[in-house]
């Protein structure tokens, strides 16, 4: 890709001199026909996709563009003290995965070296809880306006952007609908490297609709792991508890709306699905926003290892 020469990784951790606000953004350099590889499907309703790649401190915001999306903008950015790899609190990594942004702060009542707006993303999510990880208070947020100069490594583990960059990037930022997604190293594909996984994902998906819509419990429990873990329960228990679920609630529609399809930027053959689940009740429909995490096995099957709403 053109544009902006890309800071070797080793490069970032040995930098002692602090990077301008005003020196790296630069015009985006589009690359026609290739995305991050984390990229299988992004509904309509969702019109921005961060990448925070940490290799080279460097924010990247996809934007739709008719069917697909193209590189937008690219910003510097810092994170954690520690580098990326999160895994409990205060020790001032920067977590590695998909996340949203949750919400927008008032700036104003935040400390100074928030800078001129905040967003938290939802760390920690299901997956985060599965692995053990703790801590909390992860932000998008600015810099202080008396020392904006921030180098790479910088922050207690959030992301931190120049000020009149995130002001500018805030005016995309939707909570609850914009992925964030945090990377060591942007991985890069074609749409048509990843229609195959795509495909091949949204088929495991019917299934899970579909045994739910026919009261198939045997199909529907087929497709979790058996080191599924959520709500406090494994698979032997998340089992009980849909037998009874499906034996109270009569076969009936279930619909999916809102489909993003997601590749985990850290973990080799995970993948997660977010959509707007609805079910038809007698008293009437139900509808939340579910998260599916997906295992891809070595053959080519499809079972979840984690879920949780939101």
């Amino acid at each position: 890709m053109r544009g902006r020469r890309r800071i070797p990784a080793l490069l970032v951790l040995l930098l002692a001199a602090k990077a301008p606000a005003d020196s790296v953004y630069e015009p985006p350099a589009r690359a026609v026909g290739r995305l991050p590889s984390y990229l299988l499907e992004i509904p309509a309703s969702v019109r921005d996709v961060l990448v925070a790649d940490a290799g080279s401190a460097t924010m990247y915001r996809f934007s739709r563009l008719g069917d697909g999306f193209v590189e937008m903008d690219r910003r510097y950015m810092s994170i954690g003290q520690k580098g990326v790899g999160k895994e409990r609190a205060r020790d001032r990594k920067t977590p590695l995965g998909v996340y949203f942004i949750s919400e927008e702060l008032d700036a104003s009542r935040l400390a100074e070296k928030y800078g001129a707006a905040a967003f938290p993303l939802d760390y920690p999510n299901a997956w985060d809880r599965y692995n053990g990880r703790t801590g909390y208070g992860i932000w998008l947020h600015g810099v202080d306006a008396r020392a904006p100069d921030r180098p790479p490594l910088d922050t207690d583990g959030c992301l931190a952007l120049p000020n009149d960059d995130l002001l500018q990037l805030a005016l995309s930022l939707r909570p609850q609908v914009t992925p964030v997604i945090v990377t060591r190293d942007v991985g890069w594909s074609t749409p048509s490297e990843l229609a195959d996984r795509r495909d091949s994902l949204r088929r495991a998906l019917e299934d899970w609709r579909s045994s739910q819509e026919r009261g198939d419990l045997h199909t529907y429990l087929s497709l979790y792991h058996p080191e599924f873990r959520a709500q406090g329960m494994n698979r032997a228990q998340w089992a009980s508890y849909r037998l009874a679920s499906f034996a109270a609630r009569p076969a009936s529609p279930v619909g999916l709306a809102e489909l993003l399809l997601l590749a985990d930027p850290e973990e080799e053959g995970l993948y997660i699905s977010r959509f707007e689940q609805t079910l038809a009740l007698e008293t009437g429909p139900v509808r939340f926003v579910k998260r599916l995490y997906w295992r891809l096995g070595e053959r080519g099957d499809w079972q979840i290892v984690a879920e949780d709403t939101g």
